[in-house]
């Protein structure tokens, strides 16, 4: 697939980028820095209200579930590579976690 911004998919609306609100809170309190999703929510410079206040995408871009790393799983509030697998496999399932898949990193900054 070409991941080149001129072929970018639309991107989803941003206010469903982050519902649980588990999430929010990790995000608020700064324990939480990036979201992975299958789909594009945003652009940089995108903002999104949380729980009253405003956080700012600070970048956006595709990655590989092989290319992750133990700070990218940190970057999403879990204290390693390997946490945040079981996190995402108890939720989805095993078979989503294929290291061939992109997901769509949404760096965030609560301002």
């Amino acid at each position: 697939m070409d991941f080149a911004k001129d072929n970018w998919p639309e991107k989803y609306d941003i206010n469903k980028l982050v519902t649980i609100q588990k999430d929010i809170d990790r995000i608020i309190n700064g324990e939480k820095t990036s979201v992975r999703r299958n789909d594009r929510y945003a652009d940089p410079g995108d903002r999104l209200g949380l729980d009253g206040r405003t956080v700012v995408v600070e970048d956006v871009y595709p990655q590989s579930l092989g290319e992750m790393t133990d700070e990218n799983a940190q970057q999403e509030g879990y204290e390693s590579l390997q946490k945040y697998k079981e996190g995402i496999t108890g939720i989805h399932g095993e078979e989503v976690w294929d290291p061939e898949i992109t997901v769509w990193v949404h760096e965030l900054k609560v301002v």
